[in-house]
């Protein structure tokens, strides 16, 4: 049985993990804070904030912002319900868009129609590692919230309706000369276990630059992650520097040395992972070119120019004109078969806590018609050629098998 998406740990991240446990310095230290300096200089922004998850980044992005009671804040229908939960977290409104037909990403017309004057942010997702068309987004946003104001000194720094990129999959991408990080106003990312980089657990949030004053967006987010304490455990530990304030009643979410270990030898072997990944699509979109499947585009174009290179997090693949119950009774054959697979996503509108809220899968079919038929194929670094080949093969094996005995 392969692995859906096991971690790529090498001996460097052993090494560096140990070098950390041995220093004494296992807590936010010296290298948090050395991470974070690599990934802004990677990501091509003035500061990234490195935090527990990229859910706690998108939460602390959207205070940063100011955004709590009162407001309302847009994303996708079509993702995982981190997009949505830290718009609850901060008491706002979560506002869902349906997606585009044939696409992944949020339907411009039902965006534009979304906006009210309580908006106060955008909440777009880089699905699989693909940046959404900001360019677009941006157009849609100056057409549609002429009206916007901003409540507060954040928002009119920023000087637009704010957009935060739910990036959880696109460290590394590229879209139009634009780095994810580089693309929206504020960007989260994820380095959860299955993800292409990773700490363990983690994430961290990055801007673009020129717009906020980089240091005291970067202090705001250190109090927000520690209790709101003025000094973090680095800064006490200085001789006779144990005295500190509390400066507003903070969360929890700070990242240890230990997992930014982990992050600083994934670093230096980023860019080897993102060609292998690119690689692996290839092999899969040769192998699977006549198997009734439309697979999500990965490139495109010059990346540098008018093109899009993602980072390849997810293979995500359509099965044309068939069911949700052909699909998962291909996925239960492919896993008693020895490969595993899963869907990306569910719509929110389908679980019970968006339910809840009063959301109803009548309103985003787009949404849902994409679900019903999306499987996700296995896409990591520890893959040999000759495992993609095996499940590529297997996946039209059994998928022709369905077909012959009528199943549709």
């Amino acid at each position: 049985m392969l692995s859906f998406s096991p971690p790529d740990i090498t001996q460097a991240e052993i090494d560096e993990v140990v070098d950390t446990l041995q220093s004494g310095w296992i807590t936010t230290g010296p290298k948090a804070k050395r991470l974070e300096a690599q990934l802004a200089d990677f990501c091509g922004t003035p500061r990234v904030a490195c935090l527990s998850s990229a859910t706690a980044a998108l939460e602390c992005a959207l205070r940063l912002l100011g955004i709590g009671p009162g407001d309302e804040v847009i994303t996708s229908a079509y993702t995982y319900t981190a997009s949505a939960s830290p718009i609850c977290h901060v008491g706002a409104t979560p506002v869902l868009v349906d997606i585009a037909p044939g696409s992944y990403e949020m339907d411009a017309d039902a965006l534009a129609a979304a906006i009210t004057d309580r908006t106060r942010a955008v909440i777009p997702v880089d699905i699989a590692g693909r940046m959404v068309d900001y360019d677009l987004l941006r157009a849609t946003l100056e057409g549609a919230a002429p009206q916007w104001r901003p409540a507060n000194e954040c928002q009119e720094a920023i000087g637009h309706l704010p957009v935060v990129a739910d990036g959880a999959h696109s460290l590394g991408a590229v879209r139009r000369g634009l780095r994810s990080g580089q693309a929206a106003d504020l960007t989260t990312f994820s380095f959860h276990a299955v993800k292409n980089f990773t700490t363990a657990e983690g994430g961290a949030l990055t801007w673009r630059g020129g717009m906020l004053d980089d240091d005291d967006a970067y202090r705001r987010l250190m109090l927000m992650s520690l209790h709101g304490q003025t000094k973090d455990a680095l800064a006490k530990d200085k001789g006779g520097s144990w005295e500190y304030d509390i400066a507003f009643p903070g969360w929890k979410c700070n990242m240890t040395d230990i997992q930014a270990a982990l992050g600083l030898a994934q670093l230096g072997r980023y860019p080897g992972l993102l060609e292998r990944r690119h690689r692996i699509i290839g092999m899969y979109a040769e192998a699977l070119a006549d198997a009734g499947v439309t697979m999500l585009q990965h490139a495109a174009g010059d990346p540098a120019g008018e093109g899009f290179r993602s980072s390849g997090h997810l293979l995500i693949a359509n099965l044309d004109n068939r069911s949700r119950a052909f699909r998962d009774e291909l996925i239960d054959r492919l896993a008693a078969a020895g490969v595993p697979t899963n869907v990306h996503y569910k719509p929110l509108p389908l679980l019970s806590a968006y339910r809840d809220l009063g959301f109803s899968a009548a309103d985003f079919p787009e949404s849902v018609a994409r679900f019903e038929d999306e499987i996700t194929l296995p896409l990591h670094t520890l893959l040999t050629d000759e495992d993609v080949c095996f499940i590529a093969e297997e996946f039209c094996r059994q998928k022709r098998q369905m077909e012959a005995e009528g199943l549709r």
